[in-house]
């Protein structure tokens, strides 16, 4: 089985710091290379994964200064890939919404693993392409769609590249673009009305520098609250796996979130508020908790005590990178005739980490 993944040409694969889509794809790509496909990857030339790799452009580029001409490269990259791929690749797996037009022109099958956040537009171009197959990323994004062939599976990680830390410092972790709908500000004033301290590490995008400097800079004291700049693998296991909690005071539906399985890797518990996907990853009291007020985030983060080997555990038996490419490989056998339902289908309630 040859399969052609196709990634937007903006980030490298895998991704040096931001990058949830890149993650996602450098994570199934390798997998699914060791479960026996034969992956074919469209990036950008300076990606570093080991499988078979295709480029149209050497670089990357993020931030995007103009959407317009980043429009442009997205749809320049995506349908010389989507030709290229149709050439010699059983199957093609989209991540990024102009490919869904090119598919128009081509008899190969096509997935399209849907990582933005529900919107009125984008489900209507969706619509337009009723013999694509969707996959949402959260049982909670599935339900606001009504594409024919959808299905949900939830991200994974590889397991091995994070390591748990039982015994916590005395502080709270942020991790995430730095973004009103993030929650940054509610996250520095739980742990302020916590009395503990905070490090917060993510992105400060162009688009929200202007929030940054008025509602997170003026915090920034390098004690009680502490910005740490971008984040690597690196940088994520040290903050995250020794951190007593993280912090994930979202204002927006987040369709997945994978710094909430992250944390959990790390075997650190996840102190939400409730938005999208977060009731469906946060098991209360096994890898955290999903709040409703700031006021109940406080007091969770003064009394949590949930040891570090049940979180992780969680996250091996729902989260792993090997149990999200066997549930993509079983779609693709599907696709391409080997039996069973591609429509959309309700996930089970257990086990959670089955596909939806």
């Amino acid at each position: 089985m040859r399969i052609a993944l196709v990634a937007p040409p903006f980030i490298p694969v895998p991704p040096p710091a931001y990058g949830g889509t890149e993650l996602f794809i450098a994570n199934l790509a390798e997998k699914l290379q060791e479960q026996g496909a034969d992956v074919v990857l469209y990036t950008v030339g300076e990606s570093a994964l080991e499988v078979e790799k295709r480029y149209l452009f050497e670089k990357g580029r993020w931030p995007i200064e103009e959407e317009i001409f980043g429009s442009l490269q997205d749809l320049n990259h995506s349908s010389w890939a989507i030709r290229d791929a149709a050439g010699d690749c059983d199957l093609i797996h989209l991540n990024n919404a102009p490919g869904l037009a090119m598919t128009r022109f081509i008899s190969r099958p096509c997935v399209y693993t849907m990582h933005h956040v529900a919107h009125p537009i984008l489900s209507g171009y969706y619509s337009y392409f009723p013999e694509v197959q969707f996959v949402t990323i959260s049982r909670f994004q599935q339900a606001k769609e009504v594409m024919p062939k959808l299905r949900t599976i939830h991200h994974g990680l590889k397991m091995a590249l994070y390591t748990p830390q039982e015994r916590k410092q005395d502080y709270l972790a942020f991790l995430g673009r730095i973004a009103p709908m993030k929650g940054t500000h509610l996250a520095i004033e739980v742990a302020k009305r916590a009395g503990m301290p905070l490090k917060i590490a993510g992105e400060v995008q162009p688009l929200f520098k202007d929030y940054f400097d008025a509602e997170v800079k003026p915090h920034i004291d390098g004690k009680n609250v502490e910005y740490v700049g971008e984040a690597d693998l690196n940088d994520k296991n040290e903050l995250l796996a020794n951190a007593r909690a993280m912090l994930f005071p979202i204002q927006w539906d987040e369709p997945f979130g994978l710094v909430l399985i992250e944390a959990m890797a790390c075997g650190t518990p996840v102190l939400a508020l409730p938005g999208g996907s977060a009731a469906e990853i946060v098991e209360e009291g096994v890898a955290g908790y999903v709040c409703r007020t700031v006021d109940e985030m406080v007091q969770r983060a003064r009394e949590l005590n949930i040891p570090a080997a049940v979180v992780r555990k969680h996250a091996e038996d729902n989260f792993s990178a090997k149990r999200m490419a066997a549930d993509y490989l079983q779609l693709y056998r599907e696709m391409l005739g080997g039996g069973g339902q591609t429509e959309n289908v309700e996930e089970e309630e257990a086990p959670r980490r089955l596909i939806a």
